[in-house]
């Protein structure tokens, strides 16, 4: 598998904040859906999220 080739299974973590919207936005938009929930924490300074997106056939 090349890097070129996208991946089947991805998590997508960061701040929760616009940028993290936008590349799970982006994502949805590349054909990916949502993977159950999104996880979040918080790191004693900001909240935290990761979220699951899986390529669909």
């Amino acid at each position: 598998m090349s890097d070129e080739t996208p991946l089947r299974y991805r998590v997508l973590t960061g701040p929760d904040d616009r940028a993290f919207c936008a590349r799970v936005s982006e994502a949805l938009e590349s054909g990916y859906r949502l993977h159950g929930s999104p996880a979040v924490t918080f790191n004693g300074e900001r909240v935290i999220v990761a979220q699951a997106v899986v390529l669909e056939d």
